[in-house]
């Protein structure tokens, strides 16, 4: 039986949320009748250390070990340049040509608008976008967010189905006419549930022993590229609040990011530096979630934030911005707290008060547990397939050959 070709395309391919969600995408596509190929950058613009090289390179391997099809195009970056943007848009519309998949599916916003532009020209019947979050704020000024909006609303006309994350994403997306509601369809990112495993007592002293942190001590931390649409500094600015009530209280900083340098200089001259832990990316992040005892997002945009998913599967309880996707993971009193984003006052309100209410935190970490369930891998990949089969009984299409 022949399988069906379903191309993906994304512009970074590295470890970050909407890479790690295309990954386990398409491994679990291919024990499902279909033929996965990925088109992807070099991901250089993430400035990865020699680590997180190395396991970008294995699951690369596990892919293909799979029988997963993995193109490079050097050309594809994140950033606007209109040279790169025509080789990369060139590239793929020859290796669509070439491969002739029955569908194509791009992520993000460079590679889907790229993406879904050469689809079209090579005449793929079937055309899906997973937005993963939005540009619409939170990230540039007001003209270049304008052209990003009036860009997707050209790119969603040629698209069969836009996958978001998060209901409130959805909801975004129509609040700035992107398409109409009846184009989206909501699947929430998944993560491989059996990674997510609490770890013994002595592993747990080991980890804080090896970061020099005392045993008993509160454990705040957060995990995330240290970029401004992550808001770090707002969690630094809580932590001064904190630590000055909670003195044997630490706030571990787990990615590596442009904001590295400014956020040690800034918690120096505040004073709090021996309490701050900056540990860059790390490839243990299960274990390294594993001694927090509250689990921070401050993020200013965010599509969903499935790195939530995973303190939760963790038994953490959550303080989050209340923003983008996050109040779709978040229910404030059940397993966690919402607050405005940039509001350091109500971040340290809220660390504070699961702090002092270990009960309490507890609780909010069992309830986690149990709504992180709802977000394995199989179940993302099964609705994906599930979409798939529905388009090309709906156009009629004959899978394509191998």
């Amino acid at each position: 039986m022949s399988k069906i070709k379903v191309l993906h395309t994304i512009t970074r391919f590295d470890k970050g949320g909407s890479a790690q969600n295309t990954f386990l995408t398409l491994s679990g596509l291919k024990q499902k009748s279909f033929q996965p190929i990925l088109v992807s950058g070099l991901s250089l613009e993430s400035e990865m250390k020699r680590e997180e090289i190395k396991a970008q390179e294995e699951d690369i391997r596990r892919l293909e070990s799979e029988g997963v099809g993995f193109i490079q195009s050097p050309s594809l970056v994140r950033r606007i340049n209109i040279i790169k943007d025509l080789k990369a848009f060139f590239d793929i519309l020859r290796i669509l040509k070439r491969i002739k998949p029955s569908i194509v599916h791009t992520h993000s916003s460079k590679a889907g608008l790229l993406g879904r532009l050469a689809a079209k020209i090579a005449g793929i019947p079937i055309i899906v976008h997973t937005p993963h979050g939005h540009v619409f704020f939170g990230y540039f000024g007001p003209f270049k967010t304008k052209i990003f909006i009036i860009l997707e609303r050209l790119a969603s006309r040629i698209t069969d189905k836009i996958i978001a994350l998060t209901n409130r994403e959805k909801e975004d997306h129509i609040k700035f006419q992107i398409a109409p509601e009846e184009k989206f369809l909501v699947i929430h990112s998944g993560i491989e549930l059996n990674e997510f495993k609490e770890i013994t007592l002595d592993e747990k002293n080991n980890i804080k022993k090896e970061l020099g942190i005392l045993e008993n001590s509160i454990i705040i931390g957060t995990v995330g590229r240290l970029v401004p649409v992550k808001g770090p500094e707002f969690l630094l600015e809580a932590a001064r609040i904190i630590i000055s009530k909670y003195p044997d209280t630490y706030i571990i900083f787990t990615g590596d990011g442009p904001l590295w340098h400014s956020l040690e200089k800034k918690a120096l001259e505040m004073g709090i530096n021996k309490n701050i832990v900056f540990l860059g990316w790390r490839n243990d992040v299960t274990k390294i979630m594993s001694i927090y005892d509250v689990f921070v997002l401050p993020s200013l945009n965010e599509g969903m934030g499935r790195v939530l998913v995973e303190a939760m599967a963790l038994g953490k309880p959550i303080v989050a911005s209340d923003v983008g996707g996050i109040p779709d993971l978040v229910t404030p009193g059940e397993n966690g707290f919402l607050v405005p984003p940039k509001d350091s006052e109500q971040l340290a309100k809220y660390i504070q008060i699961l702090v002092a209410d270990k009960e309490k935190g507890r609780s909010m970490g069992k309830a986690g547990r149990e709504i992180a369930l709802k977000f394995s891998n199989d179940k993302m990949v099964e609705k994906i397939a599930a979409l798939y089969k529905e388009l090309i009984v709906q156009k009629n299409i004959r899978p394509s050959l191998l």
